[in-house]
This record gives structure tokens, sequence and C-alpha cells, in this order.
């Protein structure tokens, strides 16, 4: 049976990314949802809450920002920073629109009104200030706090003219914005005050800290009650009617209605849970509570840095939203598993922030999964249709360094993984738990593989420099306790650490690569040497086996990739290019190609049969650690030191099509050009060379045009309609034809009636414009000089023409000149003038002519024509 030849890939093209967006800070929600505005470093990220791709970016002043806002109509985002600088942003232009100074220290809270024509502020000074967004201008300035104003809030109510703000010293102001004076100071905590809520009626609002929710009268501003809950609270919403949860967990239980008097609330904390709660004048109880926490924690936090930061209730009927403190947005809904039980289910998560990705795979038969370990103890599996991670596996008490995926002979799909904690752990991602933990290196894990044929064992490579295989075949999943990994083998392998293993197509072979900068092969399940591969000058990172072929493919730190023989481990072939070391490498397309991943951050494909590189993408600002390959769709995924997860598809076939289109389109315009030249149609003609990217036929037509005197009207035709990127591109071309003398004439013709027909305000807006016109100011000013001179030649030579014509009065045809065509306008006294200097020549002529010899008539005709010079002169003088 012939081989299936399999068509080479020429290009691969990133459809999604996956970004960085939020490290931690302030956040706003839009009005629907659709979005939200997250800190990132010094900047502000528009998120797309669907997906989580960066809809925008907004660059800060370098300063840490500290609070965000955004207006009900989400038409203008405001923050603020340690700058002291308040910034209004207008979210279609994306631009700065005015901004101020305000405060003596950093902003750290700030809202806007249900108008969206006050906003207030709070920050370290102490200090309340409300401003006047179109003006920028103070409005209000309230001073009683003690401390640092944390968190600030109108009345919900428009009507109402009330501010709210707390402080970290405990207590809670209320301000009459018509009075300009404090209405009341509301003390009954013993910790900074972090949040804010108004009940349904208005009547009621609750503020939490230091483990309690207050409850105030907002008619008499006194103290209603106080709930424990034994947590550090960062979050209280209050749950409105017509919300999901308010119909899901009050007004859907048989026998149950709300009292006027009963208010619902949410709170979340430090323990990662969502507890909702039903307070009355009688007391408080907590209704729900969540049974396990979502929130991954790590083993090394600290109290402080434990489950929610944050809580908001979007609008509508998508949800809660929780933000962790390691920077994850999770998406609640609320679920009815019968008519009592009611639960909170994890609709979507999204990760702000990953610090590092260390590696990847696919995951599932049509690999809609990806399975990423960064620098944590959970592996997040992420889909690919949404970018929101569907859930996290946690059990490792040390950062996860490596992981792989196979689907187990029962159809079962396994992730294995090895982290710092010197274990490996088992996992089956349909139940989502640990089946088995493998114990017994002495180090870190670096490196893990399946087997390719059987599935029902792995090879794992440590820091402790052996070799061990482990296997789970017929291993049974305890939800209370995990199994133990039976080890089949062991050896040591290395001299130093084992960065990479690999299984054989047939299970007979284990090959690992490592710092010593030697890859070995082990014949399995014994580990018995088969073969050492030396020729590498740095550690190596990365080590496959072909699919095909009796090979194997090594990636190191000597910025090459090898082909070994497996046969008599000899070295086939070297691939070149990268410009630092080479961390992953791997087959595709059937064993004929390869990809390869380095710490220059460049993505390459090479041709395995011409050793060269086909193509090279630089997607990435950093190291390029994990590699991903789809090996039913061969998608590419990947990642590295960036945070950045990309993902990459074969586009040979999508750009050969696009390139046989444009090719066609190209052909069927040029024929609509010649056709609107036949045609007379110039304005069209000259759109069409401009849209076909051809100067060349677009001066060609310019020239011909002006030669007629006909180009004006054509030409403006044609350049009214143009948009700033065409009239930029209009400017290079004229910019390149002004560099030859030859073509200025037209170049400089053209840009006046741009110039003409555009205001100054749209050329200024032309990106480059600056360093367009630096490379046009020379050349004209050079042309013009050179016309200048060219000029003044032309005088000198109409006045000795002239002249010329009284030296040879025989020829009457050709008396008139250039000088008398030019000048028939001229006064009777200039002709006059002109009349006694001819006759003061011919005089002096005649004179001179008498005292020459005949016969030499010839030889004097020539001397004539060389005393002409002074001929001129003397008739200057005598004009003078």
């Amino acid at each position: 049976m012939a081989a299936i030849t399999l068509p080479l890939k020429k290009s691969y093209r990133c459809t999604q990314s996956l970004q960085q967006f939020f490290t931690g800070g302030p956040f706003t929600v839009s009005s629907d949802g659709s979005f939200i505005a997250c800190v990132c470093n010094d900047t502000i990220k528009i998120v797309n809450s669907s997906d989580a791709s960066i809809k925008a970016t907004l660059e800060g002043d370098s300063e840490a920002i500290t609070a965000i806002t955004i207006s009900p109509d989400d038409a203008f985002l405001f923050s603020a920073g340690h700058s002291r600088q308040i910034r209004v942003w207008d979210l279609n232009s994306l631009k700065c629109v005015r901004s101020w100074k305000g405060h003596d220290g950093p902003v750290l809270a700030m809202a806007c009104d249900a108008s969206g024509g006050l906003l207030a502020t709070g920050g370290a000074d102490r200090k309340v200030h409300v401003w006047d967004v179109d003006g920028g201008f103070c409005t209000h300035f309230f001073k009683g706090h003690k401390g640092i104003v944390h968190c600030i809030m109108f009345h919900p109510d428009p009507n109402n003219l009330i501010l709210f703000s707390g402080s970290d010293e405990g207590s809670v102001r209320a301000w009459d914005l018509v009075t300009k004076k404090c209405a009341a100071t509301m003390e009954n905590h013993n910790s900074a005050v972090v949040s804010l809520a108004v009940s349904e009626d208005r009547r009621y609002r609750k503020e939490f800290l230091d483990m309690v929710v207050n409850v105030w009268d907002l008619i008499s501003y006194a103290s209603m009650t106080t709930i424990p809950t034994h947590e550090v609270l960062a979050a209280v919403c209050v749950i409105h009617s017509g919300t999901p949860f308010y119909d899901s967990f009050f007004l859907d239980k048989p026998g149950k209605s709300k009292s006027m008097e009963d208010v619902y609330f949410l709170t979340g904390g430090e323990r990662g849970i969502v507890r909702i709660w039903k307070w009355n004048s009688e007391r408080a109880v907590c209704l729900f509570e969540q049974k396990t926490s979502d929130v991954a924690f790590s083993s090394d936090q600290d109290d402080q840095k434990r489950g929610f930061t944050a809580a908001h209730m979007l609008p509508s009927d998508q949800g809660l939203l929780c933000v962790t403190a390691d920077q994850q947005f999770l998406f609640y809904s609320p679920l009815k598993h019968s008519e009592e039980v009611l639960d909170l289910g994890l609709t979507k998560r999204l990760i702000g922030y990953n610090e590092e990705i260390i590696d990847m795979k696919f995951l599932g038969e049509d690999e809609n999964f990806l399975a990423v370990a960064t620098n944590l103890e959970q592996v997040q599996v992420y889909d690919l249709a949404s970018m929101s991670c569907s859930y996290v596996l946690a059990g490792h008490s040390g950062i996860i360094l490596c992981l792989d995926t196979c689907i187990g002979s029962s159809g079962n799909t396994y992730i294995v993984t090895g982290s710092k904690d010197n274990s490996v752990r088992l996992w089956d991602t349909e139940t989502r738990m640990c089946l088995g933990v493998g114990v017994g290196h002495l180090k870190a894990v670096g490196a893990v593989a399946f087997s390719k044929k059987q599935r029902n064992f792995f090879v794992s490579g440590s820091s402790d420099q052996t070799l061990k295989v482990w296997s789970f075949e017929g291993l049974i999943g305890n939800p209370d306790k995990p199994g133990s990994l039976k080890v089949k083998g062991a050896v040591g392998a290395h001299n130093k650490d084992i960065n990479s293993v690999a299984v054989s197509p047939d299970d007979s072979l284990v090959c690992s690569g490592s710092q010593d900068r030697t890859a070995r092969l082990f014949k399995l399940p014994e580990l018995v040497e088969v073969g050492t591969l030396v020729g590498h000058k740095r550690g190596i990172f990365s080590v496959e086996f072909s699919p095909v072929d009796p090979c194997v493919l090594t990636a190191s730190g000597d910025k090459t990739i090898k082909l070994w023989s497996v046969r008599d481990h000899s070295c086939l072939k070297t691939f070149e290019g990268h410009t630092s070391s080479v961390l992953r490498a791997s087959f595709i397309t059937r064993g004929t190609q390869l990809v390869s991943t380095g710490a220059d951050g460049v993505l390459k494909l090479w041709s395995v049969k011409s050793s060269e590189c086909i193509a090279s993408y630089d997607q990435h600002e950093d190291k390029v650690w994990a590699l991903a390959i789809g090996r039913k769709t061969e998608m590419l995924a990947t990642g590295g030191s960036d945070a950045v997860i990309n993902l990459w598809k074969d586009s040979t076939a999508v750009e050969k099509e696009e390139a046989f289109l444009k090719e066609e389109e190209g052909v069927l315009r040029g024929q609509d050009l010649e056709n609107a030249i036949v045609d007379a149609d110039y304005a069209k003609a000259i759109l069409l060379a401009f849209e076909l990217k051809k100067p060349h036929k677009l001066f060609e037509l310019l020239s011909e045009l002006y030669r007629k005197n006909t180009a004006i009207d054509h030409v403006r035709n044609a350049i009214q309609p143009l948009g700033k990127e065409e009239l930029r591109r209009l400017l290079e071309y004229i910019r390149e034809w002004n560099t030859k003398p030859k073509l200025c004439h037209v170049a400089n013709s053209v840009l006046l009636q741009a110039f003409s027909m555009h205001s100054p305000t749209d050329i200024d807006e032309v990106k480059g414009i600056g360093e367009l016109l630096e490379g046009l100011i020379p050349y004209s000013q050079r042309h013009y000089n050179r016309i200048e001179r060219v000029e003044r030649s032309l005088f000198l030579l109409d006045y000795t023409l002239n002249g010329m014509s009284v030296i040879e009065p025989e020829d009457d045809s050709r008396v008139p000149s250039i000088t008398s065509e030019r000048n028939l306008d001229r006064d009777k006294a200039s002709d006059v003038q002109e009349e006694t200097i001819t006759e003061t020549t011919e005089t002096k002529l005649n004179k001179s002519s008498k005292k020459r010899k005949s016969e030499k008539s010839t030889k004097t005709r020539t001397k004539m024509a060389k005393t002409l010079p002074s001929t001129e002169a003397s008739t200057i003088s005598l004009q003078a």
C-alpha cells in the first residue's frame, strides 16, 4: 500500500490569544455586563467578558492605578492613581478627554452618580471630593474622616442626594450634597470598611469588615443589627427582585413568600465561598452556603491572600461575579436540582494573570481543551471555544513543572503531572479527580510522558538523574483518597537534571534529554540502555521520536536542533536558525516537518528534507517554554514567560486561496483601469491606479493629463474622497516622485491639489505626516531654486537674442524674438529706447568692419561671432 503523502504546511496564523489582563486591584463592570475594565500593571485593559479577549488598552502615566469606575451609559471611564491625576477616558475614541489633580495623596475610591455628571473620589488624604465631570471642577469638598477612605458610593435613588464614604478607622459618613455637610456618622466597626450596599427599599444600608455585617436605617441613621459571619469579608451585595438569585432561592420555594421587611444579601470573603443571607427586624439567617470553594488555595498562601477580594451582581440574568486573590474572575449562576435543593454553578472562570506558562498539552478526542501548567500548584484546563478556564485540578503541594495527556484504552482522558514536590499524579478529566500518586523521586520531577501504544504506563524523569516507569493499569479512583502508582522500573540515567522524556510510537524505547548535553535511549520496560546521542554543546531541553521513521529529534541550549538515527545513533541533520536556546521541538505533517520554539520568543517552521526554515513567527516577548501539538487537528499552542498563550492554525490553504482571489481581482481591476482610460474617465482611472497600488501607472496617467491641460478637475475628483490612510499613501508617492527632477512638476501639481482639497486639520491627523513633509520640503526647495536660476538665465538670453536680431537685419523673417513675443504690450518709451540702443550698436559695428580686409570674409564672420559678448557689454553700458 502506498504511503499517504500529506501536503506540506507553508504558514501558520495566530487565531486566538490569551493574555494577562488583571494583576489585582480595582476593576469595574459595564452596565450590560459585556466587558470588564481591569487594572493590569500601569495600564487599563478592556476585556470581553465572554471570551477574555482584550478589546482595548488604555495607557496610563507609568504610575500605579488605584481606582477606576465607569459612567452609567458606558461612555466614559474614570481612573486615578499614585500620580493623583484623575483622568476621563472616552471609550469610543479610547482617548483621555480631560484630566485634573485635586487630592493631596493617591485616590483609592471613586464612584459616578446615576446621571453621569458627578464623580466622587476619596483617597489617602482622608478627604472626599465631588467633581463636575464636564467642567473638571470641584463642586463639593468634605473633611472629617480620621483614616484613609477606602470605599465610596452615591445613594441609588437619584432624588436622594446623599453620598456615603467608608474609611479604615471603621466609620461610615453620610454627606448631604444639598447642604454640603455631614448628615451622619456611623461607627460600629473595629477595622477598615471595604464595601457598601443599599437595600431595595432604600431604607437600609449594609457595610462589612471585621467578620461582621452591620445594618443601618437610612432615615434615622441608627444601627439596626450586627450580623457575625466568622470570616474576614471582602464584599457584600444586595439581591434585588427580578434577578435569578431572588427568583431561584426565594420565590420558587413552595410555601415561601417574601415579607416587605425581608432583606436578602450575599457575602464573600477569605474562605472563598458564597453565602446568601436573609435579614428582617427579628433575626438574620444564612439561607445558603457553598459546600466547597472554587478557589484553589496555595499551600504557602497567608491569610491575607486567600479567597475572594470582591463581588459584583451582574445585570439581568448574568448572575454573580466574584474576584479571587489570585486574579481570577468566577461567574456564578443559580442551579436548581430539585424543589428544595438549590446550588450555585460556576459557569465561567477567567484567568487574569498566569505569570509564566511552563507546559501545556491538548485534551480530548476533538482537542477542544488545553491543559496548562503555570507556576502554581494546580493544572488549569481551558475551553478553547470561550478561552475560559473550565476547571482546575489541585492536589500538588509544589509548582507543577510538566504534564502530558493521553486517551486511555477505556476511552477516558488522562493527565499526568510532575511537580516540585517530588511526586507524580494521574488525573481523570471526566471525574476531575486524582486517581493515583507516585512517590519515589528524591527531587523535582521535570519530565513525564505517556506510552503511545499500550497507554497503561508513563515515564518520569527527575532532577535526581533517574528515570522511572509507572503503571496505572487497573487503578480505580477513590474520591476520598487517591491510590498509589506502582513503579515498574527505575534507572540512573544521567549525570545531571533530566529535562525531557519521550516514548517511541511502539512503546519499545524511551529517550531522555539532560543538562549533561546527552540524550540516551533505553529499552522498555527493563530500562536497559541501548545508546547515547552525543553532539550537543549545551543541555538538551526537548526530545521526541518521529511518528514514522526510526529517528529522534533533540533541541538544545546550543541554539540547534538535531535529528538522530535510532539504529546507529548518528546525527542525520542539524537545524540552525534560532538566536538563543531551543526549548521545544516537535514533528508535524507525519514527520516531514517540525516546529520549534526558543528563548528568543520565536516559533519556527522547518522542512526535514531540506533542513531549511520555512517561516518564523514572533508573537511572544519572552522565552517560549511550552509547545503543544494537536495530533488530530495539528493546531499549535505556544506559551512562555510573557504569560501569553497563542493558538495557531495552518493557513496554507487559506493564504493560497486569498492569493488566488487577490490575483484574480487584480486582473479584473486592471482591466477596469484600461477601460476607464479608453473611455476617458480619468477620475475613475486615477482612483483605480491608486487602489491597485500602481504608482508608475498613476504617474503616467497624471503626466498625460497635465500635458493636455485637463488634469485639475480629474485630479480633484479623485483626491477628494480619499481617507487618511489613502492620503498618506498618496503623499508617499509624491515624496518619491519629488526626488527626481523629471517627475517633480507632476508631483508638486498633485501636492497642490491635495493640500487645497483637504483641511490642515485632516492633513495633520495623517499618520507620519511629519516624516513625509520632512522628505518633501528639501527637494521642493531645491526644485524651486533651480527654476529661479533658469528664469534668470532666460531673461539674459531674451536680451541677448534681441540684440542679435539687430545684428542680422537681412533675415526679416527672424526678427521676432522670444522677448518681442513676450513683451508686445511694452510702452512706446521703451521702444524708443531700444531703437536708440540699436542705432548706436550699428554705428560701432560699421566703423569696425571698414578696417577689416574683404578677402577675409569667412574669418571675419567667425571673429564677429566671437566678439558678441563684448558687443553685448557695450550695449548694456550704453543703456545704462
